[in-house]
């Protein structure tokens, strides 16, 4: 036994640690505790790139904000010792961060933790800065919906105040170096209206901040309102009640937007269940959420939380965010113009001939391609349980009950709805896109408080709650429409504490309005009205930007073979 203490006490240093992480160990920083988490990987039931994406990182905001205390106990198990003081993080691999075994570290006679701190700032690297600002890409600062916080929610006009291009001035920049200058650019932009990134600014930021958390702990906002849940409960009897009643009375379309209805409210519930934020429990809420997703909507919780969780611990990063990743559909970042690879999905997201004319027409089509996104994740779904799912750990039972319950739902909707209860081919087919439609504003929802946001990394020294508020936007909506909502419109919010239930983040939002001007954080708001205003005018934007490249690059493949 005291062997086994000693062990977990020594003291490992930042040499130590990259050895280790460069000999292929996975080591994330708790609470100053160093865990070597190789064995806990293909139990998570969050998936694995949720915490390769925090190796070589303290972790301790991201891991106390998404596990129960009990969870939290558990870690101590893979603790191979400890840190003294404040912590650099490294860029995990990845992330394309690269490391040195003990061997390698020797042989340079170097001092790992000087370049480090050099290097973490998040400035970029092989950018050509001789090219300096580019005047094909405007930073869409014109369009964040930041809030001052001597005002905390004044109306910031959502317009676009890009000056017209001269594409002929732009021809000759080369692609990369119009790239990178544009990407510099938005890193630039966001450095100068968030707080700096050096350790005393954010230690402080993650100190006031987990005092934050203390006192939303005080006045109990983690507890669920069960209350709020039986008048949700309710609502989905009346929805459910209307799709039978006009079902059975021939009212087939009129029954299809009941039933669209019901699936946009019960994604709510959904999400609440899949952050543990109904009874905290991990498996009860699961179960719930499974229940719900599975059995009534054709959807997966297992796929949506192998998402999900990425999705919060690298928001709105081009390279790693699935949640940011649309080609050929949509692109919020010229990132996505050089068939960028993604970490998520392990592939190269092609930047072909469908995609730029996709991208060329992308905010018309916002709309159109949003009522078609149930279909996708239905896709998305399939795709997760035949092919992946937790097979080990608490989770290994999910993806078989899950499995049982798209049996389930396709039994009940696609035989006993569609089949046998609706006359006729057209009608089948219009009661099904007319169903899956109405959750159309669900996917604004969720696409409205990131796409506004900015996409630029500032590097491993930025905190958790800044980054969050920095890619997160809340929307501001009067206190009887939350049920439409569904709790999404506080995303900044609950992308802080996301365990908080849906029914108390308004109480919340006080509490982080006050942590923002303490810490000198922007805070962004803006109505639902106006944030589909600036998505749109993102999207637009983009789409130009597209278009300047594309003729940027004909016009020098024209010069290129008249040289010829």
């Amino acid at each position: 036994m005291a062997l086994k203490i000693s062990r977990k006490e020594q003291i490992l240093s930042r040499r130590d640690i990259e050895a280790l992480i460069a000999n292929g160990r996975l080591i994330v920083i708790v609470d100053n505790n160093v865990l070597k988490v190789d064995a806990w990987l293909p139990y998570h039931p969050g998936g694995d790139k949720a915490i390769r994406h925090m190796v070589g990182r303290d972790a301790t905001d991201e891991v106390h904000q998404f596990h129960s205390a009990q969870t939290l106990e558990l870690t101590t198990r893979y603790q191979i010792g400890r840190i003294e003081g404040p912590w650099v993080n490294f860029l995990p691999p990845i992330q394309g961060g690269k490391f040195r075994t003990k061997e390698e570290q020797d042989a340079s006679g170097e001092d790992h933790d000087t370049e480090a701190s050099a290097s973490s700032e998040g400035d970029l690297t092989g950018t050509d800065e001789s090219a300096g600002p580019s005047p094909t890409f405007d930073p869409a600062d014109r369009l964040n919906p930041v809030r001052r916080r001597n005002n905390p929610i004044p109306r910031v006009p959502p317009t676009s105040s890009i000056p017209p291009v001269n594409l002929e001035q732009t021809a000759p920049i080369a692609k990369l170096s119009v790239m990178d200058a544009r990407t510099q650019e938005e890193i630039d932009l966001d450095k100068s209206k968030y707080p700096a990134l050096d350790s005393q600014t954010q230690a402080n930021i993650v100190q006031k901040y987990r005092e934050l958390e203390i006192r939303v702990r005080s006045e109990g906002l983690y507890q669920c309102r069960y209350s709020s849940y039986a008048i949700e409960c309710v609502r989905y009897a009346f929805f459910f009640g209307m799709f039978l009643f006009l079902l059975r009375s021939g009212w087939y379309l009129s029954s299809a937007v009941f039933l669209g209805c019901l699936w946009h409210q019960l994604a709510f519930t959904v999400h609440d269940a899949g952050h543990m934020g109904i009874t905290h429990d991990f498996q009860t809420d699961t179960f719930i959420g499974m229940l719900v997703a599975s059995y009534m909507g054709g959807l997966s919780v297992c796929w949506w939380k192998y998402n999900h969780n990425v999705h919060h611990v690298v928001t709105n990063h081009t390279e790693h965010d699935p949640d940011i990743q649309h080609l050929p559909f949509f692109a919020i970042s010229h990132k996505l113009f050089g068939n960028l690879f993604s970490t998520y999905y392990e592939r190269i997201m092609e930047y072909d001939a469908f995609a730029k004319f996709m991208i060329r027409y992308q905010d018309s089509l916002y709309y159109f391609v949003m009522c078609l996104g149930r279909f996708n994740l239905m896709r998305l779904s399939w795709t997760y349980l035949l092919t992946q799912g937790p097979r080990k750990g608490p989770a290994w039972w999910h993806r078989y009950f899950e499995l049982v319950g798209q049996i389930f739902f396709w039994t009940w909707f696609g035989y006993g709805v569609v089949y046998k209860s609706v006359p006729g081919g057209w009608t089948k087919l219009a009661f099904v896109l007319i169903s899956n439609a109405i959750t159309m504003p669900l996917h604004v929802q969720i696409t409205l408080s990131h796409f506004a946001m900015s996409t630029a990394d500032l590097g491993v020294t930025e905190s958790f709650p800044q980054k969050m508020l920095r890619t997160t936007m809340d929307v501001d909506c009067p206190q009887w429409l939350d049920f439409f909502h569904g709790g999404l419109q506080f995303q900044a919010i609950h992308h802080l504490f996301p365990r908080i239930p849906r029914h108390n983040l308004r109480r919340t939002q006080k509490l982080v309005q006050e942590f923002c001007n303490e810490v000198d954080i922007p805070y962004a708001l803006l109505g639902f009205v106006e944030g589909n205003q600036v998505v749109l005018g993102k999207l637009g934007d983009v789409s130009r930007q597209a278009a300047i490249l594309a003729a940027c690059q004909r016009t020098m493949a024209d010069n290129m073979a008249d040289m010829h």
